[in-house]
Parts: C-alpha cells; sequence; structure tokens
C-alpha cells in the first residue's frame, strides 16, 4: 500500500497538511457567512421597486459572474498593493471567493423570491408592512426554503474554488500541497491527500445541507 500511496508524507509533512486544512476550513468558513449575506442583499436589490438599486446590483451581478475567479482574486491581490496597501494572499483570496459567489447565490435567491404568489406581497404591504418588512417576515423565509438546494451547491463550490488561494500563496491545502509536491518530488500520494483533507469538509456540509432540505420540507 505504502508504494502506491505514501502514508510517510503525511505523516513526515502532517504540520503543513494541518495548517493548511485549518486555513481552507476558516477561509470556508468566512466566504460561506459573507456570500450568504451578500448575495441575499444583492437578490433583494436586484428585484427592489427603487431603480437605482436595481440598476447597480444587476450590472455588479453580471460584471462578477461573467469574468474568472482567479482574475478577481489577483484583483484584491495585486490592486491594493500598487495603491500602496498591501494585501495578503489569504485576505485577498477570501475576498474574491465571498463576491464570487455571492453572485451566484443572488441569482438563485432571486429566483426564489420571484416564486413566492406576488399575492403574499400584496396582502402584507395591504397590511401595513413596509417592503423591507415584508421581504424579512414573509418572502425571504419562503424563498430560502425553496432555493436551499442551488445554494447547497455554491457552498460546495465555494469550498473546492478556495484552492485558488494557493495562486497568491493564501496558505490553503493546495498551497502546502505544492510546497509538499516541490520538497519531495512526490505528486500522487501528496495531492491524493490534499482530497481526502477536502473530502472531511465537502461530506459534512453536503450531508448537513441535505438533512436541512428534508427538514424544511417537512415544516411546509
Amino acid at each position: 500500500m505504502d508504494k502506491f500511496l505514501s502514508f510517510s508524507i503525511l505523516i513526515k509533512y502532517w504540520d503543513m497538511y494541518l495548517e493548511g486544512f485549518l486555513n481552507t476550513l476558516q477561509v470556508s468558513l468566512i466566504a460561506l457567512a459573507g456570500s450568504f449575506i451578500l448575495g441575499t442583499v444583492l437578490a433583494v436589490m436586484r428585484i427592489s421597486p427603487v431603480k437605482p438599486l436595481n440598476w447597480i446590483s444587476t450590472a455588479f451581478v453580471e460584471f462578477i459572474r461573467n469574468i474568472p475567479l482567479i482574475l478577481i482574486v489577483f484583483l484584491f491581490f495585486l490592486g491594493p498593493s500598487s495603491l500602496g496597501v498591501p494585501m495578503s494572499g489569504f485576505v485577498a483570496g477570501t475576498l474574491g471567493l465571498t463576491i464570487y459567489t455571492a453572485v451566484f447565490i443572488a441569482e438563485a435567491v432571486r429566483a426564489g423570491i420571484q416564486a413566492v404568489p406576488k399575492g403574499q406581497t400584496e396582502a402584507a404591504r395591504a397590511s401595513g408592512l413596509t417592503y423591507a418588512q415584508t421581504m424579512r417576515f414573509i418572502v425571504l423565509p419562503q424563498a430560502l426554503k425553496i432555493v436551499i438546494p442551488p445554494i447547497g451547491n455554491q457552498f460546495l463550490n465555494l469550498v473546492k474554488n478556495s484552492s485558488v488561494l494557493s495562486v497568491v500563496a493564501g496558505l490553503d491545502l493546495m498551497y502546502y500541497a505544492d510546497l509538499i509536491s516541490t520538497k519531495t518530488f512526490v505528486v500522487f500520494s501528496v495531492y491524493i491527500f490534499v482530497a481526502l483533507f477536502y473530502l472531511i469538509i465537502t461530506i459534512p456540509l453536503s450531508l448537513g445541507l441535505a438533512y436541512l432540505e428534508r427538514r424544511m420540507a417537512r415544516s411546509q
């Protein structure tokens, strides 16, 4: 087995794998929370009756989702540095990942909002609720139940896309895997162990989302 999969690599460089894993977990959790909040705000702006908010959100979403993630990360990594404000690869990668994922979540949430019968919105407004209150208490809770599957897929993609931090020295799993591979001249074993570490994050996340989806379905 050791000839096929060198566990000595994992043992010898355990500290580097662990640091990369913890950094990947950290950036994933931060970006998950940030992208969900920003995505929801963008979705509400996109269907807002206030036209300037609608235009700004639409332009932002269309711009971000039509350029590569790696370019967004490079803009955060190199842009502030050119202005004399250096930004670490970890921070730049986290910001880029958050914003990139947020626009896709925004589209999913927007679709969920539009799936809620308009009569409920009209009834809420007629009862005296403001637009913001209607969104918060009536529309969004129902919309989020509808869009759990697509949002869940975006969360899983986010974890996997966090590997983009490696190109800006973001200290993630892939970054340390590249270092270990360069030191040992071993490729297969190094990256198989990285894949296993990613599975430690993605499998519980996938199971948790499936459980949440079933629970939401029962509550409807």
